[in-house]
């Protein structure tokens, strides 16, 4: 068996700079108004990873 394919990635590191230098003009989001993943040019409601996750979890409760 291939050992590798059974192991944990390491942590993937976030962009050096959301935002700030390189890279398109990011997205704020529009809970918490952090940089989001996605460009300015994103037509809708953008959300930050975190606020993503807490509303998916209020979705998934709502019922």
């Amino acid at each position: 068996m291939d050992d590798a394919y059974c192991e944990t990635p390491g942590p993937v590191a976030p962009p050096a700079s959301l935002g700030v230098g390189e890279g398109p003009p990011y997205a704020e989001c529009v809970l918490c108004r952090a940089p989001t993943e996605y460009p300015e040019s994103t037509k809708g409601s953008t959300l930050c990873p975190v606020c993503t996750w807490q509303e998916a979890g209020r979705t998934a409760c709502s019922g």
